[in-house]
């Protein structure tokens, strides 16, 4: 996620954001489609929204929001959604 180390970078978990939903199909994201939005609130609040989602269909979800370089980008996957969860349980 970048070279400087967490302890040297802040996130700003009070930004704006909204999270997304791909269409899918059988559990499968369909990239034919575009994502579209579930829920806007904080980047706190859509990524407690994403841990919520049964684990199972995670992957069908991504959180938009204002990069921070370095550790947050415009479009969070649901890997680095799941990173973040972790890193702000320790701040």
């Amino acid at each position: 996620m970048g070279d400087a180390p967490v302890t040297d970078s802040k996130v700003d978990f009070g930004a704006r954001a909204a999270l997304h939903k791909w269409p899918s199909l059988a559990n499968q994201r369909r990239p034919e489609r575009e994502p579209y939005q579930v829920s806007e609130g904080t980047l706190d609040e859509c990524i407690s929204a994403f841990m919520a989602k049964p684990e199972t269909t995670r992957h069908l979800y991504e959180i938009h929001t204002r990069p921070q370089p370095p550790l947050v980008t415009e479009i969070l996957s649901p890997e680095h959604v799941l990173e973040l969860s972790r890193w702000r349980e320790f701040l």
